[in-house]
């Protein structure tokens, strides 16, 4: 399975510092990116269409957008469509980021139906799990996978087979504890929580949920990101601080 190494920029950047770092990434990337692997950033949404033209033709290179609402325009004021993000050059989105769910209160059913819009129309997903700390503490690190898992594949439409699911849907695990703290959960905790994560898709979509990447992302620093990436059923990375620096993100992709 190849590997994604992926950039969450947050509410950093503006459009001119964005296409900068892309600018340094780009310069060097296609060049050395190994072989099976894919690097996805997460602009903030007015610096997209900048990144997307400096990524634009470079092999590996894929630029996301990180919410958007689950209808194709209306009343909604604040939010953004998957048109619209597709109009400025995103290949991929965000659903059910630990501050989406955390912070702005979107709820599993909402986060499901988000990423089910998402792939139905077009655009490629990778969708956020993962357990806060006192859940972790209490023993339920199984249970809140599997009912934020369970939201998105009972969400399906019919036509949205588990074949169809590789290449198109990406799974992220984020310990919520481990989030911008400094804290990065150990390697036994990482295979625990991916291994519960690979064992849950393949429960719901058979054979089709080996093929399924899933990244690992909570505080990933150059200095860990090889002994993670090497870590059973660890299919990639999802970073944040440490992604904002185009010299700090080439050490991670590299790893």
């Amino acid at each position: 399975m190849h590997k994604i190494i992926a950039a969450n920029w947050k509410m950093y950047k503006d459009r001119t510092q964005a296409a900068t770092t892309a600018g340094e990434l780009a310069a060097v990337l296609p060049e050395i990116l190994p072989a099976g692997r894919e690097v996805i950033v997460f602009p903030p949404f007015t610096a997209i269409e900048s990144v997307a033209r400096v990524f634009d033709g470079k092999k590996g290179l894929a630029v996301g957008g990180q919410n958007f609402y689950p209808a194709p325009e209306g009343a909604f004021t604040g939010e953004i469509s998957i048109d619209m993000l597709r109009d400025v050059g995103a290949q991929w989105v965000l659903a059910g980021h630990s501050e989406r769910r955390h912070v702005f209160g979107e709820s599993d059913e909402l986060v499901a139906r988000k990423a089910v819009f998402a792939l139905s129309h077009g655009l490629k997903t990778m969708l956020c799990i993962g357990e806060k700390l006192e859940e972790r503490e209490q023993g339920s690190l199984y249970a809140v996978l599997e009912r934020q898992l369970t939201a998105f594949f009972e969400a399906r439409p019919d036509g949205m087979a588990g074949e169809t699911l590789p290449g198109r849907l990406a799974i992220a695990y984020e310990p919520v504890w481990a989030i911008g703290t400094g804290k990065v959960a150990g390697p036994g905790e990482v295979r625990e929580a991916h291994g519960v994560t690979r064992a849950l898709l393949e429960r719901f979509v058979g054979d089709s949920g080996k093929k399924l990447p899933i990244l690992y992302g909570g505080s990933v620093k150059p200095d860990n990101a090889g002994a993670l990436i090497a870590l059973d059923n660890v299919d990639g990375l999802l970073v944040g601080g440490a992604s904002l620096e185009a010299q700090s993100f080439l050490q991670i992709i590299g790893a």
